[in-house]
């Protein structure tokens, strides 16, 4: 039967969305339970026809999808948990120490400055404001992020914020990790020792085998990829010699997909596997900065992507059953949704998005916008996402500020007209910068939104998964939404007095 014929019968059914996913119907609810269902099952569940004491009226009652037996405690509990999130104010903090960078990339978003453009580097001054800003956010766990271009090249204010924010962080009374996004090409043994020392969790590039990846992340000496590999390979044995524990203190390496990157979903797999990497991030490249003006020789259908992801995945979940230790993170965000009923927190797949509420970026002198992707928009000409700088700006007037209240609006799914009725509402996010950028506006319109289209596309190959039921890809899941706290990164607390 077409489920388009099909009419809900008022007076059974709890508020719910549906979605055809291969064989099945995926139904959800407004707190982010869900049930794969067969097609008469739904028939019988849509036309209010299920028998009392049937097996699918216990698993509709226990999934809270029935109106007589519907628990509103239950519900608003677990909503609450999701929503945990919105308890308090950024906690992601990006400091753009510098525009400089030594290797030229063919997709750079960060709008990078030649070597010799000192000028764009942060000064300690501007750096100090930027903590005493960030640790003025409501939550009580900070991170501070270093991005660039290239943080190495600005290592003496990496150095000086480090050391301030952490004294500063201990008589506030605060939480703080430090984390660094590299290409490690001028990591040195001297800057090692002073970022472990300084627990600075450490992540790179790697965008496949080397050949892919000297051609998408050029040196003048050609060789990105072999100093990364050097130096991921140094850090994870330092890890070890510290005795920490492999499976949880190695480098996070970043892939960026590009149209020469999806026939070879193998090698890229294959790439992370041998470097001892335990995740993989799937992303699909985007819009921002010169990534922009080589889109026509980047750039690929959504649909191309999805298949790569399909391949990619697929291939990790069969390395899995080796043995090998292996996830993608896209899945690891959905699955610990959907699974689990948590947000991982990760800023650009949350409903209201964390631009502003949970993350900001300071540039290097000292403006401060709602995320890093307002940021790049501010490099290419486009301000719109300027909330205010260091000198002049308190606390709350960035918080506060009518671009985050507008960001807040539009990144809430439960106002957008196309997720309003999708089954995926629970577990999505979209983004506010990223529709501005492509379609004008910063709510977007899904429907015509790559994003959107990434989204639906990897959650149907997850409930696809989840409805073959396989015993290994289950045991899979369950490992890829298990968190284990990294509390070696996280500042040691001040000494009693």
């Amino acid at each position: 039967m077409d489920l388009a014929t099909i009419r809900p019968q008022a007076g059974t059914q709890a508020f719910f969305r549906h979605r055809e996913v291969g064989d099945r119907v995926l139904i959800t609810n407004f707190e982010g339970n869900h049930l794969l269902l067969s097609r008469d099952e739904f028939t019988l569940f849509a036309r209010g026809e299920v028998a009392d004491a049937s097996d699918l009226h216990l698993r509709l009652t226990a999934g809270n999808f029935l109106r007589a037996s519907y628990d509103v405690r239950k519900a608003a509990g677990a909503l609450q948990a999701r929503k945990r999130f919105l308890h308090a104010g950024p906690n992601l903090h990006i400091f753009v120490v510098t525009l400089r960078c030594n290797e030229t990339c063919v997709y750079c978003h960060a709008s990078r400055a030649n070597m010799d453009q000192v000028q764009t580097d942060m000064s300690p001054e501007i750096a100090e404001k930027a903590v005493e800003l960030a640790l003025r956010s409501t939550s009580p766990f900070i991170t501070i992020e270093f991005q660039g271009g290239e943080p190495l090249v600005n290592f003496a204010v990496v150095q000086h914020i480090c050391s301030y924010a952490s004294r500063r962080a201990q008589e506030l009374g605060k939480q703080l990790q430090f984390t660094m996004v590299s290409n490690f090409a001028l990591m040195t043994e001297e800057k090692l020792d002073f970022l472990l020392e300084h627990r600075v969790q450490l992540c790179t590039s790697i965008d496949g085998p080397e050949a892919l990846h000297n051609a998408q992340r050029k040196l003048p000496t050609m060789d990105a990829h072999q100093r990364a590999v050097y130096w991921i390979k140094r850090i994870n044995q330092r890890y070890v010699d510290m005795g920490l524990d492999p499976t949880l203190y190695h480098v996070e390496a970043l892939l960026t997909t590009t149209r020469e990157t999806l026939p070879r979903w193998k090698e890229v797999v294959d790439t992370y596997v041998g470097l001892g990497c335990k995740a993989l991030f799937l992303r699909p490249i985007d819009p921002f900065g010169f990534a922009d003006r080589t889109r026509l020789r980047l750039e690929y259908p959504r649909s191309a992507y999805l298949e790569f992801y399909r391949n990619a995945v697929d291939y990790m979940l069969a390395l899995n059953r080796q043995g090998v230790q292996i996830l993608e993170r896209y899945a690891g965000i959905f699955l610990t949704k959907i699974l689990r009923g948590e947000d991982p927190n990760f800023l650009d797949l949350r409903s209201p998005a964390g631009a502003g509420i949970g993350q900001l970026a300071y540039n290097y002198d000292g403006k401060i916008f709602s995320c890093d992707e307002g940021r790049m928009l501010h490099e290419m000409g486009d301000s719109k996402f300027h909330l205010g700088d260091v000198f002049t700006s308190s606390y709350r007037d960035i918080v506060g500020h009518e671009t985050v209240r507008a960001m807040v609006l539009a990144s809430n799914l439960d106002g957008q007209p196309d997720c309003v009725n999708c089954a995926y509402q629970p577990y999505c996010g979209t983004i506010p910068t990223f529709n501005h950028k492509n379609q004008g506006s910063i709510f977007g319109r899904m429907r015509e939104s790559s994003v959107c289209a990434v989204h639906k596309g990897i959650q149907d190959y997850l409930f696809e998964k989840l409805a073959e039921a396989d015993p290994h890809t289950l045991q899979s899941f369950d490992r890829w939404t298990t968190n284990r706290a990294r509390e070696h990164f996280v500042q040691p607390p001040a000494a009693s007095p």
